[in-house]
């Protein structure tokens, strides 16, 4: 049962990380084709902001590891 909830969790926080990513990286393109001469702004939160959400994702295979190793 803690392997079936270890793969469900990081299914679930990889496919919402990946929608995150996906919204941010449209936003900040779209941004930057509305105003070019911002990028250098829009770039640097945006960088930021991906980690962010890719460190949530690592904290799930984290706790999902944890439970899969019953640690």
């Amino acid at each position: 049962m803690a392997a079936l909830a270890a793969g469900l969790g990081i299914a679930i926080a990889a496919f919402g990380g990946a929608i995150g990513q996906g919204k941010g990286v449209a936003s900040a393109l779209d941004g930057i084709a509305r105003n070019p001469g911002a990028s250098g702004k829009i770039v640097t939160p945006m960088i930021i902001g991906l980690a962010m959400i890719e460190s949530l994702v690592i904290y799930s295979l984290v706790v999902s590891l944890l439970l899969f190793f019953k640690l």
